[in-house]
């Protein structure tokens, strides 16, 4: 049996330098208040801050998979990769969606090529997908890449997600976040239906990211088709369903994210029929967890150290990010 360890982590606005020449002349009109003051040096700290935590996953091992939001553009994640050298047992690849969001944060993967390869079509193109939340002003996309395991060749389909914000309000927003569930399950059952012949509706799928909603949320549950029975994966006809990993563990009090030092599950990982209903492909039992060291948090309710920026006088370069990490094994036969 082989194991895969997958992590998922919210940045907090991991954005390139201020005077980076990977922006776009609308962006950089865009994010010239918010960056002020983002130099170089504090950049090279706040990667080094979260390098520290990620070198510390998977008992020093480091994740085979990491997916990531609130990152600008490929070489800002690329440099964040390239900061785990230490990590030597690892073959660290990128792959980012560069999305239209109107702040210029996007998703992306970092991943070991010596366990994961991205599958290709006939003609050679790689099967990375960028799916666009349809909204009227610009938004992120929910980003699909189609995998096979290696050594053993198993199609494994990771989707990466960072849904609107509550900006505005939770309900206000909900519209866009509803949208975006939508627009999730929608691809959900074209996966399915592409790889039906091969796979019988039971290609493995592993959904992550930051939803800005929680697991009970109708944007999870009515439009996501979220749920927490397995069952009802396991026999769903029609819309295909998927299993809420973080149910089990919400029951503990704790959160990946805290507003007014009350906690929140806005970042989840999901599994398809698939993972729950195939031989080949599981969730190690008791393996999902949110990730705390002790240097990550703070006060009383435990909540996680922002980094923060110099724009808002809230830098703090011992902190890491507004979010936890959350973290599953994934488990090959």
């Amino acid at each position: 049996m082989n194991e895969y360890f997958v992590a998922w982590w919210n940045l907090e606005n991991l954005f390139d330098k201020v005077d980076s020449t990977d922006r776009t002349d609308k962006l950089r009109r865009t994010l010239e208040k918010e960056l002020k003051g983002w130099t170089d040096a504090i950049l090279d700290k706040k990667i080094g801050q979260l390098s520290k935590i990620i070198s510390k996953l998977n008992n020093g091992a480091g994740p085979d998979l990491l997916g990531v939001c609130e990152v600008e553009n490929r070489p800002v994640v690329e440099r964040l990769a390239n900061s785990l050298s230490n990590l030597s047992q690892h073959s660290y690849n990128v792959i980012h969606a560069d999305t239209m969001d109107e702040r210029g944060i996007d998703v992306a993967f970092i991943y070991d090529g010596n366990k994961f390869e991205i599958e290709k079509d006939a003609d050679g193109k790689e099967l990375i997908f960028s799916h666009f939340i349809l909204k009227r002003v610009a938004t992120r996309d929910i980003l699909q890449v189609n995998f096979k395991l290696k050594p053993h060749g198993h199609r494994l389909v990771i989707i990466g997600n960072h849904w609107p914000s509550r900006r505005g309000g939770q309900y206000e927003s909900e519209p866009y976040r509803i949208v975006a569930g939508e627009t999730l399950s929608y691809f959900h059952q074209r996966i399915l239906e592409v790889n039906k012949e091969e796979e019988g509706g039971k290609t493995a799928i592993l959904v992550m990211g930051d939803f800005n909603d929680e697991p009970s949320n109708r944007s999870i549950t009515e439009y996501a088709l979220g749920t927490t029975s397995m069952l009802k994966v396991k026999l769903s006809k029609e819309a295909p369903r998927l299993y809420n990993l973080m149910w089990p563990i919400m029951a503990q009090g704790s959160g990946t994210f805290y507003y007014d030092n009350f906690p929140n599950f806005l970042d989840q990982f999901m599994i398809s029929k698939g993972i729950i209903s195939g031989s080949k492909i599981r969730i190690k039992d008791g393996s999902v967890k949110i990730i705390t060291f002790p240097e990550m948090v703070t006060g009383e309710y435990k909540v996680p150290i922002n980094f923060g920026r110099p724009s808002q006088n809230n830098l703090n370069e011992q902190g890491f990010s507004d979010h936890f990490p959350i973290a599953v094994t994934i488990a090959v036969e």
